[in-house]
């Protein structure tokens, strides 16, 4: 849809004494015509976004008539909405295995399909009954901290130290840390990869950037536009950061440490082929939702 276009279907509310359903159903059905995808969720999360207002609230104050000052700000964040922008930017925020975690524009927003690493790097853990021991855990490339942050949220004995080379970024995951009540367990560093860690660490996780450099002007405008190049761009293949992860995977695993990596569509097979050849075991592929292959569990020895 051209911005013309988007501006034609922008919301006009009526004047104050419009009620907060209406104004719901409105921005839903603005929605809706611009064929977003989550058109009732996104109005909600909105609305609600401005009137300070939870699912509970919205629903009690349904009948309220908004002020034209609420009005003004609905159509106003309505209109970024309109124009791509994704609702987690808009509010600041997106959740991520049931945690709030801030954003900001040096952070990817956290997408679901992410969760698969933790899933997977906690069921490592699991077949070596290790969920409860105090375990160092590392985050490269760590962006909001939303992979660290939620697997100290599973590990209640665990150390993390997330790296990336954006100050700005480390910022945002510093202050979700201390918002959580987790940073007394985690440390954050500004470098590259993880060349500045030590070593020795039982569970490596990594959300690299992996989009072929060609391919991020085809990416959706939601990405394209509002994602940091910086998180995004893997290089001429997509696999650079891999490479990098791989010729240095030795270094920073323990003995019976695990690395888990999310995966780019299609890249499962080169990424396992980078790992293997510096003498490192992989496991199958762990799929989305989609069934896009999402995670590769990484380790010294045979793992599953």
């Amino acid at each position: 849809m051209s911005e013309s276009e988007r501006r034609a279907v922008s919301p006009v509310l009526a004047g104050p004494g419009t009620t907060v359903a209406a104004a719901r159903r409105a921005l839903a059905d603005a929605f809706r015509r611009a064929d977003m995808d989550t058109p009732d969720l996104d109005a909600r999360v909105l609305i609600g976004h401005v009137l300070g207002l939870d699912h509970a609230g919205l629903v009690s104050a349904a009948a309220r008539a908004l002020s034209g000052e609420e009005i003004a700000a609905i159509e106003a964040i309505a209109a970024r909405r309109l124009a791509g922008e994704p609702v987690a930017r808009i509010v600041g925020w997106k959740e991520f295995w049931g945690l709030p975690l801030r954003l900001g524009p040096a952070t990817l927003v956290p997408r679901p399909e992410t969760e698969i690493v933790v899933e997977t790097a906690l069921a490592a853990l699991d077949a070596q009954g290790l969920r409860r021991q105090p375990l160092c855990i590392a985050d490269i490339g760590t962006g909001s901290g939303a992979l660290l942050l939620a697997l100290l949220s599973e590990l209640p004995r665990a150390f993390a130290v997330g790296t990336d080379i954006s100050a700005a970024a480390l910022a945002v995951a510093r202050a979700n840390a201390r918002a959580l009540g987790l940073s007394e367990r985690a440390g954050f560093v500004m470098c590259e990869l993880g060349v500045a860690l030590a070593g020795g660490f039982d569970l490596i996780v990594s959300n690299p950037p992996y989009v072929r450099s060609r391919d991020i002007a085809g990416l959706p405008p939601e990405v394209r536009n509002h994602d940091p190049v910086l998180a995004l761009d893997g290089g001429l293949d997509g696999l650079r950061c891999y490479r990098g992860l791989a010729s240095d995977a030795d270094r920073l695993l323990g003995r019976r440490g695990h690395l888990v990596v999310e995966l780019g569509a299609g890249a499962a097979a080169d990424v396992a082929a980078l790992f293997r050849t510096v003498g490192l075991a992989t496991g199958r592929p762990r799929a989305d939702l989609a069934g896009v292959a999402r995670a590769l569990q990484i380790s010294r020895t045979e793992c599953v």
